[in-house]
């Protein structure tokens, strides 16, 4: 990441003009303005330029009612703003900023008329995140002083700019951009020319893949941006995020993307230019995946996909107890959501000292929350005394559920499910944690597949609210309607899924973090940058190699195999740097080293 350089002379970069003050543009503006430069706002829509004033002036009140800023200071930054609908008003910038539509012929345009216009000296910037940078500079007369500034948006808010070097630009134009960056309070990523450089390079791939699973029907709009939004920590969904961007936007990127890559990946989805040709390109029109309460409003109305609200038609199974097979982190915390929403818990494990070993885990855990003031004293020692421990599954004799949390072999789980076809009762539901595995080879060890379904919980268990509730063709209603309500009892968000690799957040996330080796892999971007991108662009809370470290590389390689092999899509191939790790033991933090290094414990 790019760092202040050394010495107090001033930016040289002091009056600047921003070019189409749409939304990414006026926001620009204001982080220019608020900063002390002298703004030149330009559009050819009179109507433009007047909201775009008119947006300065209500963000800047909200900042004096809040006492950011004094009313003095406001008058300031509003005498700051000039707008015009005249290119030439540009004569005298030191930068031009240009955020146009998405378009080769626009953004030429623009830069053919500056180049007769400003100072031989004046550096042009394109806002663009999906068009060449190397194409748009060499149309310019100067092509050495063209680079991209590309924000995000919004812009007062984001932190991150990718600036954008051709291999014709000027070091002295990047060190200009980058110092007015970091003046700016934000946080500069140098990047080369290629579409979506490192923040949209990754998420647009995210985004589609997103848009076309909801295309194929596997899950409904509503699961998969919940899936993504508790199962990732993400701030919004990718549905609702492409009808934020635009939809129209995001097919436009993710064309130039795919005409760079050729990576089925990042070849639009169908549903994309569906909605684009009707019109339906996200809250700006109204409507995208969504349905809005008018065109720019980000209220979400009912429409014939919303679902409907109320129990499920289908009468469920009643369920008092539940068994836990397993002893790891995952059974205990599954164990102890369960026993604190009042349920009795079997925690069975190979052995007495092992299920004895996992609920003294559990009681360490209720301790922990009732000195965090999540829990009563009381309320512990009551799930705690919920649970017993057993030595043997022949204790699931007369459970309700029976849920397994063991390891990820799939000959373990079918052996594991053919202990409980034996043991559980007639009408016992068996359910499965995996992740990855597919959930009907489960059922089919038993003798009563329709009693199987998926549970997915995420790590860790008594924190994260999202389970994937995995149905396969020969589960029966009555199985997934009582889960579905067992998850709501357990207050967890129950999302569905069909039972196929990954489910909805790791046949997401898992590509993500692929291409984000891959780049690291191709030298595009430092693993710092690629981090400091997503977390500061995409509002992600951890960047993908913190993530893969914690996760564990052999972990994530396996379902990245799991997920090729299943779909046998050459773009899910995982990365070769991945499997090289890899097989070098270095598995990240549980080993001290994964991408980084670690201090030893």
């Amino acid at each position: 990441m790019a760092t202040p350089q050394s010495g107090t002379s001033p930016s040289p970069l002091q009056t600047i003009a921003v070019v189409g003050l749409g939304t990414m543009g006026t926001g620009i503006a204001e982080v220019l303005a608020r900063a002390g430069r002298e703004v030149v706002g330009i559009d050819i829509s009179a109507a433009a330029a007047a909201r775009a004033v008119a947006a300065l002036e209500s963000s800047t009140a909200r900042a004096v009612a809040r006492g950011r800023i004094t009313e003095d200071e406001r008058g300031d930054v509003l005498a700051r703003f000039r707008t015009f609908t005249d290119l030439r008003a540009a004569a005298d910038a030191d930068l031009v900023v240009e955020v146009v539509p998405e378009s080769y012929e626009v953004k030429q345009q623009v830069f053919r008329e500056l180049d007769v216009i400003v100072r031989p000296d004046a550096v042009l910037a394109t806002g663009t995140n999906a068009l060449s940078v190397t194409r748009l500079a060499a149309e310019s007369a100067r092509p050495e002083r063209v680079l991209g500034m590309h924000f995000f948006n919004p812009a007062p808010a984001m932190k991150l700019v990718e600036i954008v070097s051709s291999v014709l630009t000027s070091p002295q134009a990047v060190a200009a951009v980058t110092d007015l960056a970091l003046d700016l309070g934000k946080e500069p990523v140098a990047v080369g020319d290629r579409p979506g450089f490192v923040a949209d390079g990754l998420l647009f791939g995210y985004l589609n893949q997103a848009a076309a699973m909801y295309e194929a029907r596997y899950a409904s709009r509503e699961d998969i941006d919940a899936a993504m939004r508790l199962g990732c920590g993400l701030p919004m969904g990718p549905l609702a995020l492409l009808d934020l961007i635009g939809i129209d936007t995001a097919r436009t990127v993710l064309e130039a993307m795919y005409n760079a890559s050729h990576d089925r990946l990042h070849a639009p989805a169908p549903i994309l230019k569906q909605l684009s040709e009707a019109g339906l390109t996200g809250r700006k029109a109204g409507r995208g995946f969504y349905t809005y309460e008018a065109p720019g409003s980000a209220a979400v109305v009912p429409d014939a996909l919303t679902p409907r609200d109320g129990a499920s038609v289908v009468p469920g199974r009643a369920v008092r107890s539940v068994g836990v097979a397993g002893s790891g982190t995952m059974a205990s915390g599954i164990a102890e959501v369960f026993a604190k929403a009042g349920y009795d818990v079997v925690l069975a494990a190979r052995s007495e000292e092992k299920a004895q070993a996992a609920r003294a885990r559990i009681g360490k855990s209720l301790a922990r929350s009732v000195d965090k003031g999540r829990m009563t004293a009381e309320a512990a020692a009551q799930a705690l005394d919920r649970i017993a421990p057993a030595g043997s599954y022949d204790a699931f004799a007369d459970v309700d559920l029976a849920l397994e949390a063991v390891a990820e072999d799939l000959e373990i789980k079918r052996q594991l499910f053919a202990a409980f076809d034996k043991v559980c009762k007639p009408g016992a539901i068996l359910a499965t944690t995996t992740s990855s595995l597919p959930v009907v080879a489960l059922a089919k060890a038993t003798s009563r597949p329709q009693d199987v379904i998926g549970m997915h919980f995420f790590n860790p268990a008594p924190a994260m609210k999202l389970v994937e509730v995995v149905r396969t063709v020969l589960t029966a209603d009555d199985v997934h309607a009582t889960v579905r309500a067992l998850c709501t009892a357990v207050r967890k968000h129950p999302v569905d899924c069909g039972d196929r690799a990954g489910f909805i957040v790791n046949a997401l996330l898992f590509p993500y973090l692929n291409n984000a080796v891959k780049m690291v892999q191709e030298h595009y971007a430092s693993l710092d940058d690629i981090d400091a991108a997503m977390k500061l662009g995409g509002g992600y809370p951890m960047g993908p190699f913190e993530l893969l470290d914690v996760v564990g590389l052999d972990v994530s390689l396996a379902i990245e195999r799991v997920l090729h092999r299943e779909f046998r899509d050459p773009g899910l191939a995982p990365a070769p740097l991945l499997e090289h790790l890899v097989a070098a033991g270095c598995l990240g933090r549980k080993t001290g080293r994964g991408f980084r290094e670690y201090a030893k414990r």
